[in-house]
């Protein structure tokens, strides 16, 4: 490919603007293999592979000599090859071989990525050139790791030139752009504990706001810009709401900051764990936008949404704040989006587009062990009550209750091959990792206020709840969450349905098996640690709101039966097979000896 070189290398300042982008075209297009199609089968037998077939050498020659001619132009060197008319293609064929790590290695020098910054400083007004110019950087950053730390050294300054773009400008190009930047350079706090301890607490010259006020100003712009359909601004609030959850998630465990909840974490600090006044003023616009957002279609969980929610579970609710996540307010677009049996009526949903991903859950993984482990250890929660409507509970069970309802239509049982094909054709995800967030929000929720838990009990398990037909049949959100309780593929779906269950019933198994019926839970309750027998006939299982008997093992109206006549070898033989299957429950731990109703009936001498 060194004709490709050559071509561009042969120009001079007097070539003709036509020669030039020619030339710079050749680059951006440069060893693509065209798709060949199969005459019989109509089928591409070759994919495009744009500048894969680049040699090295001839790439970093051509990368240098760009980078040459880019700086020359903007020197308004009379001898360059480029003019400020050929600098957005020059910054994009320039882009084009960064695409290669062999090329984006080259950019990731301390100068480079200095000159690459002047560029975008010198030509901030040309939106293109600017914009091609912060691509070039961003790609760096994501191809080569250590670039991120060079970037942010002292002589380059690269993240403050982020941070000074996210404040003045509004344009949703440039905020993604700078948030894309910013997210790369604080994704480990290891190489920039020192950057993101300053985005916090300090204003560097240039700046007049810290890092969490010029957050909160974007996302309220962001909002109004994603209402208007503008484009680009989901992309932009999704990749500046990634930026801020790296500052929350590493923010609290750089500094010596107050544990505001105990979730079991000894030595080391979980998400949600710690935290500082310093991030207080992230909630309100979070919380802003995740009211006003409409869900997205088809999916209801797209991003930015989703990213929305993910950075609300990295907020805890502290004294200081639980007036702001638990106040009565009525921003555009709240209210009830679904209706159910056991919740009011609501308008019809409002669709809107979204088709990023971010597929990194494992800090949400350690935060729900934590939070699961330490809550044993725990008394039930307790706070003053809220005001009579949280728009922030409701929206957050909406959206849960709408959520399931998409992936888990009518009764579908959740292992259904067709429920993890629908979450990977529309977000190329699994249920794992498009709901559990949300789940665990309802259920910090629920957790932290007394007042909102018996509310949303109400709305799950209302005191009317018909129980003439399985709980687990039902075709509501209840009834989609006890099949989760049995699912194989969503393991940790599953988990955190329990633990949302579990907290309802103010953490007390006794209560949540009388609710829902033993065998719905058993399997969640030993998984916990939970060994207790199934409740017996005076174990408070609840009454239906006819006056009927509730079969304590399925939480379902006991339906009478006829008095089966047998023989005696009959009742011998059905005897004999309770007595194998309760001693198999035994020996694997489900049940203790002691709630082994043939062993009693052994010993007390029922049996002869």
């Amino acid at each position: 490919m060194s004709g490709i070189y050559d071509s561009y290398a042969s120009l001079n300042s007097k070539s003709s603007r036509t020669d030039v982008s020619d030339a710079l075209q050749s680059i951006v297009n440069g060893g693509v293999q065209r798709v060949s199609i199969n005459s019989v089968m109509h089928m591409p037998i070759c994919l495009t592979a744009p500048l894969s077939s680049v040699d090295e050498s001839t790439r970093r020659k051509l990368v240098d000599l760009l980078l040459h001619d880019l700086n020359a132009c903007k020197a308004d060197d009379a001898q360059a090859r480029l003019t400020t008319y050929d600098l957005a293609q020059g910054l994009l064929a320039l882009k084009s071989l960064a695409k290669h790590p062999s090329g984006a290695r080259i950019l990731a020098s301390a100068q480079n990525l200095s000159d690459l910054l002047a560029l975008f400083k010198t030509y901030k007004d040309n939106h293109e050139a600017g914009c091609e110019a912060l691509r070039c950087v961003a790609n760096t950053l994501l191809l080569v790791e250590t670039s991120r730390q060079t970037l942010l050294e002292k002589d380059v300054n690269g993240g403050e030139v982020a941070m000074q773009l996210l404040e003045k400008s509004t344009l949703p190009d440039h905020v993604f752009l700078a948030s894309r930047i910013l997210f790369l350079c604080t994704a480990s706090s290891f190489s920039a504990s020192a950057f993101i301890i300053s985005l916090v607490e300090n204003k560097p010259p240039g700046r007049h706001l810290n890092a969490i006020e010029i957050i909160g100003s974007r996302l309220d712009s962001l909002t109004g810009s994603i209402l208007g359909g503008m484009k680009m601004a989901r992309e932009a609030m999704t990749d500046l709401l990634k930026f801020t959850f790296n500052i929350l998630a590493h923010y609290p465990k750089l500094i010596d900051c107050e544990r505001v909840t105990d979730l079991g974490a000894g030595d080391g600090k979980v998400m949600g764990e710690y935290w500082s006044e310093r991030l207080d003023g992230i909630l309100p616009p979070l919380l802003r936008a995740f009211n006003t957002l409409p869900p997205s279609f088809p999916s209801p969980l797209a991003p930015p949404l989703s990213h929305i929610i993910h950075a609300l579970i990295a907020t805890p609710i502290t004294t200081a704040l639980q007036p702001q996540w638990f106040t009565s307010h009525s921003p555009a677009n709240s209210g009830r989006l679904s209706s159910s049996t056991s919740s009011p009526a609501s308008p019809v949903l409002s669709p809107s587009s979204g088709d990023s991903k971010d597929a990194k859950h494992g800090a949400f993984d350690r935060a729900f062990s934590r939070l699961t482990v330490g809550r044993r250890s725990q008394s039930r929660a307790s706070s003053p009550s809220p005001p009579a409507r949280s728009d922030n509970v409701q929206r957050a069970f909406d959206l849960l209750e709408v959520s399931l309802s998409h992936y888990l239509p009518g009764a579908s049982e959740p292992d259904d091959p067709s429920v993890r094909k629908l979450a990977k054709d529309e977000a190329d995800s699994t249920l794992d990792e498009l709901l559990c967030p949300l789940v665990m929000l309802v259920t910090k929720l629920v957790t932290a206020d007394t007042a909102t838990r018996d509310r949303v009990r109400e709305w799950i398990l209302p005191t009317n709840l018909d129980r003439t037909s399985p709980l687990e049949g039902r075709p509501d959100l209840l009834g989609r969450m006890l099949r989760l309780l049995t699912s194989v593929y969503h393991p940790r779906l599953k988990d955190v349905s329990g633990e949302m269950l579990f907290v309802l019933c103010n953490s007390d198994a006794t209560t949540l098996m009388a609710q829902v019926g033993y065998g719905n839970v058993a399997g969640y309750l030993f998984n916990k640690g939970i060994v207790t027998a199934p409740p017996g006939d005076a174990g408070g299982a609840p009454i239906s709101a006819d006056g009927a008997q509730i079969n304590p093992i399925t939480g379902a109206v006991q339906e009478p039966r006829e008095e089966v006549e047998m023989t005696e070898e009959e009742r011998e033989a059905e005897a004999e097979r309770l007595f194998v299957l309760f001693d198999r429950l035994e020996r694997s731990g489900a049940i203790p000896p002691s709630s082994n109703p043939i062993r009693r009936a052994v010993e007390e001498g029922r049996f002869g």
